[in-house]
């Protein structure tokens, strides 16, 4: 077995519950799913049995031991969403894919699954593609968002707006970085926070470039949610004492690396930002 499946943070009789989380995150980054054979190497290599190790697989949602597309999407057949016509938006996507629930394109482009509820009742039928929720969904509008997703939800062009551009961040409170040099987004290393709203609690990848909103999450938030963020290595909330200008929902501070704070909206889908780098602020 080629010795490069399995990354290189693996430690022998050393992985906690935390690091084993972390490097099947790793695992599903590289392959967009838990390969068996994978996971079989990492059992011998941390010591821990197949058995825990499919135990955490199968909890947390965002694994997957089948191979996912690069675009997720979700369609809501709860009872709001499936008296509104929940049922022939699954249809037409189906047929504009040339898949059903649970299957992925041979492309490996889009996977399908259909849900109970996402948490949106009012806004049904609602689906959710890559974490971006689109409410009151017509069939005629199913072949709109799949182009969207094709070219890129929230698409910044990162080398030619000179608005766009990398920020390092840290906690305000124990000044660890917060910036996860695992991932890619945009192009970057992501900023990591961890996240809960609700009765849900894990992680979430933010773009380090300033004026890009591009997001991956462990769990998929509503729309209009007041998010609580805290730092994954001191655990304090992200939290200061200003208010978004577009949406008066709490601001989420962080420390910029040579000097200044940035600050965005905690609410879902607000897009509020302010950056503060000694004198000069831009929003």
């Amino acid at each position: 077995m080629p010795a490069d499946k399995v990354p290189a943070s693996v430690n022998k009789g050393k992985t906690g519950m935390g690091e084993l989380i972390s490097i099947l995150e790793e695992i599903q980054a590289k392959y967009s799913y838990l390969p068996e054979d994978v996971l079989r190497q990492v059992a011998e290599e941390t010591g821990r049995s197949l058995v825990d190790i499919y135990g955490v697989a199968t909890f947390y949602r965002a694994f997957s031991l089948v191979p996912r597309g690069k675009h997720l999407i979700s369609v809501c057949l709860g009872t709001a969403c499936h008296v509104r016509g929940g049922p022939a938006v699954a249809r037409e996507i189906q047929s504009q894919l040339g898949i059903k629930p649970g299957q992925t394109t041979p492309d490996r482009e889009f996977t399908l699954e259909t849900v109970n509820c996402l948490g949106a009742c009012a806004l049904g039928p609602v689906i959710v593609v890559d974490g971006h929720y689109f409410p009151g969904v017509k069939t005629s509008m199913v072949k709109g968002i799949l182009q969207q997703a094709r070219t890129g939800l929230d698409r910044v062009e990162v080398e030619t707006d000179q608005r766009i551009f990398p920020l390092e961040v840290s906690c305000a409170r124990c000044n660890h970085s917060l910036m996860d040099a695992r991932h890619v987004i945009d192009g970057y290393p992501p900023v990591r926070v961890t996240v809960s709203f609700g009765n849900k609690h894990g992680w979430m990848l933010l773009s380090s470039l300033y004026g890009s909103h591009e997001v991956s999450m462990e769990y998929e938030i509503p729309p209009d949610t007041i998010v609580h963020m805290f730092c994954p290595h001191c655990h304090a909330e992200l939290i200061g004492g200003a208010k978004c200008g577009e949406c008066s929902a709490p601001m989420v501070p962080m420390i910029v690396r040579g000097g200044g704070v940035v600050q965005i909206c905690s609410r879902r889908g607000c897009k509020g930002h302010m950056l503060d780098l000694g004198g000069v602020t831009l929003d």
